[in-house]
């Protein structure tokens, strides 16, 4: 039975990392109460004393816009940790697989980002997610990834529900690009790339590109075909300079995926259909 330690286990992806674990694995599950990711010495503690064969790490300091507030926790929770877990496994042996996000990039591209594009952060928290990459090093696998969302999570999807039921209309921004990624989907990519045991660069996201408006819409009808919602309200597009926040946010980030999916020998599912999915979960919650 192999080991591995997987961080965040009360988020979205942590969740599904457990949910999704191989034949043949046994997960120590580690929440902020089991490791401070802020805290370098206790994360290579930790890896001293359970010898793990792998690490995965989800775990982020990802409200994106406090972190223009927060720059040291954020960098300390995003760049330092990954270094802490790299320098440990190199002591014992085992592989870190670190997550990362679209953020890393600028927006100003007209094409799907590849891993080994130019990487060039317009916030504290890309900047931060950029130096965990850097510090989880050529030996880790690195997976970004975008628009992050599951049932039950704190995400694009349940806030819009939630508004929709509350509101009559609603604004939302159409000119930031990028591509929706259901968790569960993405936890697989992680495990299959860990199984693959290839160090390097990798992008998952679902298939199908959207704006923030077309996903909106997207949410409210299918939502309203499940009985999630009894009414869709009016949803207007605007602009990003129309509601401005703290952190710049990439206007194009959509990611190319060909060699992760390549590498599994598999293909990306259309976000539409994970939406679906996720939507059926959100409903058998309650």
């Amino acid at each position: 039975m192999k080991k591995a330690l997987v961080t965040g286990v009360n988020g979205q992806v942590g969740k599904a990392l457990l949910a999704t674990a191989p034949e043949g694995w046994t997960c120590i599950a580690l929440d902020r109460a089991a490791l401070d990711l802020a805290d370098p010495a206790a994360i290579e503690r930790l890896v001293a004393d359970e010898r793990p064969d792998l690490v995965l790490n989800p775990a982020a300091y990802t409200a994106v816009d406090k972190a223009e507030s927060e720059p040291d926790l954020a960098f300390a929770i995003n760049a330092a940790a990954p270094g802490a877990f790299a320098r440990a496994l190199a002591q014992t042996g085992g592989q870190l697989v670190q997550v990362s996000t679209d953020f890393v990039f600028d927006g100003s591209s007209g094409t799907a980002y590849r891993p080994d594009d130019q990487r060039n952060p317009q916030s504290i928290y890309g900047a931060s997610k950029a130096a965990g990459e850097d510090a989880a090093g050529d030996a880790a696998i690195i997976v970004r990834t975008s628009w992050v969302y599951a049932a039950g999570g704190a995400n694009f999807v349940r806030t819009m529900l939630r508004l929709m039921r509350e509101r009559d209309q609603l604004r939302v921004v159409a000119d930031q690009i990028g591509s929706p990624t259901w968790a569960t989907g993405l936890a697989r990519t992680l495990w299959g790339l860990a199984q693959a045991g290839t160090p390097g660069v990798y992008h998952h996201r679902d298939a199908g590109v959207a704006s923030w408006y077309d996903f909106a819409v997207a949410i409210a009808e299918e939502a309203q075909a499940i009985g999630l919602l009894d009414r869709i309200p009016a949803i207007t597009p605007i602009a990003t300079s129309d509601y401005p926040t703290p952190a710049r946010r990439p206007s194009f980030s959509v990611l190319d995926v060909s060699t992760t999916r390549g590498l599994l020998g598999d293909d990306a599912v259309h976000w539409r259909h994970n939406l679906r999915t996720m939507l059926e979960e959100e409903k058998a919650l309650g």
